[in-house]
């Protein structure tokens, strides 16, 4: 069995939510940072911040967690990144570490920022690299949160994580470089990754937890169409491989099933119907695993 920590915080409610559509539901207790799990694999949760994760994982106190590249990459953790999850606390996609600065400000790159510039951020040792890549003495101060409230007042350039940027636009400032981009990861244990019996839990969670991001935004699209008109359907269909085809029980009509995206669907039936296609029936998909 594997001892799992999961992301408090920002992250904390669409983690759950994954978990839930992976089959593998939480369930919070009293105690809410020890969480339960009705799953034979799963010995443990415990909820941390994501600053924490890489780093108790990296010295075995978890098997498995989930961590923001940033929060690896910051605490320069020993892990083995397992898969990436593609998600945030929006649902979905990246998130980017950036350089900040007043909107008036007559600088539009990092390599604008002045020597001994007061920089805020939650990310010290990875601003300190990334200014002295550029050979530019910054004074550095670390931030316990509302880092962007901080300029011009108190500081001059803010290093924070932002999803779409609107929080920093709100302050007053200009986004001006990127030092990474970073998305949610399953990371593991090395020891436990080298053990086959973890590592075979570790996999099977991976394949649920995957099934789930792959089918977000994706329906099946279920139709009959007849023989004559089953070329022109199937040359319409933006299939993820081919489609499933079959003939049905003396018929001259063929079931056509596939995979598509959600946004596509609008224009995709009324096209469908156009050539021939029947009984059109669209669902959601709750798992792919390839």
């Amino acid at each position: 069995m594997i001892d799992i920590a999961l992301p408090k915080g920002s992250l904390e409610e669409q983690t759950f939510l994954l978990f839930k559509q992976a089959d593998l539901e939480i369930k919070k207790t009293d105690r809410d940072y020890n969480p339960k799990i009705n799953d034979p694999r799963i010995d443990k949760i415990k909820i941390l911040r994501p600053q924490e994760i890489p780093g108790y994982i990296a010295e075995g106190y978890f098997d498995l967690g989930i961590s923001g590249l940033d929060w690896v990459t910051e605490s320069d953790s020993d892990v083995v990144e397992v898969a990436d999850l593609p998600y945030s606390k929006q649902g979905a996609g990246n998130v980017k570490i950036v350089i900040a600065v007043p909107k008036d400000a007559p600088i539009e790159s990092a390599r604008d920022v002045k020597p001994n510039s007061r920089v805020t951020t939650e990310y010290p040792k990875m601003t300190k690299k990334f200014f002295e890549e550029r050979g530019i003495p910054v004074d550095i101060h670390f931030s316990y949160g509302a880092t962007e409230a901080k300029v011009p007042d108190l500081m001059d350039v803010v290093v924070d994580l932002t999803e779409t940027g609107s929080t920093l636009r709100k302050n007053g400032l200009k986004i001006v470089d990127i030092i990474m981009e970073s998305s949610s990861k399953l990371i593991a244990n090395k020891k436990s990754w080298e053990d086959p019996v973890k590592r075979q839990e570790i996999e099977e969670i991976k394949t649920l937890l995957l099934s789930v991001i792959k089918a977000r935004g994706k329906v099946l699209i279920d139709m009959n169409v007849p023989a004559d008109k089953l070329d022109a359907v199937i040359e319409a269909l933006p299939s993820m491989k081919r489609p499933t085809v079959s003939q049905l029980y003396k018929s001259d009509f063929y079931a056509v099933e596939t995979v598509v995206n959600k946004n596509e669907v609008n224009l995709l039936i009324p096209k469908l119907k156009s050539l021939g296609a029947e009984d059109i029936l669209e669902m959601d998909i709750s798992k792919i695993v390839y």
